[in-house]
């Protein structure tokens, strides 16, 4: 914590970012009593709220029911002329968004932090110079919050104009669901808009250059959605290599190389770049300041406590590494506020980080993959429940995937879990609070489970890891 006699400053704490850790920095901040200030350029909220993840979600909410509706006969449900048009359900996924965005704007007033509009830059010496409109002013603080968040990433094959070539930002705001579509990227990002373009209409082509789709995922996950996609009418290209990408008059001529060294050459629509995202760490002020980056990424390089290599300067979210996602960003924001308050107690636990993606079947997972447990030579044991053998699964007509456990066979701890399926990405928090609490999958199975209920399913695969599920 610095020291707070030190010299007069405008803030105890200035954050500058007002993305997911950005903006949960300044409210813990606000909540310990810290005079904070956000300084962001643009909406609250950030890419999560804006024109991410909650935006995205909501269009995958409506591409959901769009594929209910397609199967709506068997529940005595029937209609004339069943059509689909992706503009409202584009409108619909703004008003979700802007919600969001004022209610940080309520979240911040509410814990006593001040919203600076504007650009912000560190000018060194606890410095930070705003610009806004072409005006300039600089404040003060004693420590710094960097949490300036990321950007999609660009390839020389592969640039993108948001006019034939997307990034996520411009898949989002679409109208009108396209003829064509080749998504090229099929982790999280790729592999959800692929299933909401499909749901529309639009003949969608995965193309991903690692040997399966969901490569962060278990292979069991990845196989599973993979086949699910196929059924859906997608083609799916992996271990396959973008050679050159071309606008043409009415659309986007992609060449590719699939695995078996075979060339292609599809004119399509438009093309989706989901081949990751880069920091934002340019024109910050970071080199001026004399905060260090990281050698591979250019990456904010921080301590376990957040602390970048200048003391008083601090780095949460996206721009400071490890996993790009809100949820990790959160939890950085709040151990750098409580550092800076000087009741700090913990640090994140990046080997404890949920992943999740909103495509259907959800995919959800935290801990190791049973691939990355056996490389690493534990005795595992692996349980693994269908959803179709869960009557609410069942009931909802929803039982594509599986719940999987790894056990490690010497203390029966959880060191993996993935789940497919209904409502994956909930159910995966009962997991990650059992492996933050060190718990055993005998302890996760003698919790009751509520019948029937797809938490069920939990509790089945931690006594498959013990080789004695009741329901297969």
């Amino acid at each position: 914590m610095a020291d707070k006699t030190a010299r007069s400053t405008d803030f105890d704490v200035v954050i500058i970012g007002g993305g997911p850790g950005g903006y949960v920095a300044a409210i813990r901040a606000g909540q310990l009593g810290l005079k904070a200030a956000c300084v962001e350029a643009d909406k609250l909220g950030g890419v999560c709220l804006n024109i991410g993840c909650i935006p995205t979600k909501a269009l995958l909410s409506s591409a959901l029911l769009v594929s209910e509706l397609k199967s709506a006969d068997g529940h005595g449900i029937t209609f004339d002329g069943f059509d689909v048009d992706l503009g409202p359900a584009q409108k619909r996924s703004r008003t979700v968004a802007n919600r969001l965005s004022n209610g940080v704007s309520f979240l911040l007033k509410k814990n006593k932090v001040e919203h600076v509009e504007g650009y912000g830059r560190l000018l060194g010496g606890g410095r930070v110079e705003v610009e806004n409109n072409g005006q300039k002013r600089t404040i003060t603080a004693r420590d710094i919050i960097i949490a300036t968040g990321s950007r999609p990433r660009s390839l020389p094959f592969l640039q993108i104009d948001e006019e034939r070539i997307w990034s996520s930002t411009g898949a989002l705001f679409q109208k009108k669901a396209p003829g064509s579509l080749v998504v090229v990227g099929a982790g999280a990002v790729g592999m959800e808009f692929a299933d909401i373009y499909n749901a529309y209409g639009t003949r969608v082509t995965v193309i991903e250059a690692l040997d399966r789709v969901l490569p962060l995922e278990d292979k069991d996950s990845s196989r599973v959605v993979a086949q699910s996609f196929k059924r859906r009418k997608m083609d799916i290209f992996t271990s396959a290599r973008v050679k050159n990408t071309e606008v043409i008059s009415d659309g986007v001529a992609i060449s590719f190389t699939d695995k078996k060294g075979k060339d292609h050459r599809l004119e399509v629509d438009y093309v989706l770049s989901a081949v990751g995202r880069i920091p934002n760490t340019e024109d910050v002020g970071l080199e001026r300041a004399g905060v260090r980056l990281t050698e591979r990424g250019g990456f904010v390089a921080v301590d376990e406590a957040m602390r970048t290599s200048v003391p008083g300067v601090w780095a949460v979210g996206d721009c400071a590494g490890e996993q790009l996602l809100a949820h990790k960003g959160m939890h950085e924001g709040v151990v750098a506020a409580e550092h800076i308050a000087g009741v700090g107690h913990h640090t994140v636990d990046y080997g404890n980080v949920p992943n999740c993606t909103y495509c259907h079947p959800e995919v959800a997972s935290v801990g190791l993959t049973e691939e990355q447990a056996r490389e690493k030579g534990l005795d595992i044991e692996v349980g693994k429940f269908p959803w179709a053998g869960n009557g609410r699964a069942l009931a909802a007509g929803d039982s594509t995937g599986f719940v999987k456990v790894i056990r490690d066979k010497r203390y029966s701890e959880v060191v993996g879990a993935h789940i497919v399926g209904p409502h994956a990405t909930e159910l995966i928090a009962e997991f990650v609070m059992a492996r933050h609490l060190e718990s055993t999958v005998e302890e996760i199975d003698r919790a009751m489970h509520p019948h029937p209920t797809l938490s069920e399913a939990v509790a089945e695969g931690a006594l498959g890891a013990l080789g004695r599920a009741l329901h297969i």
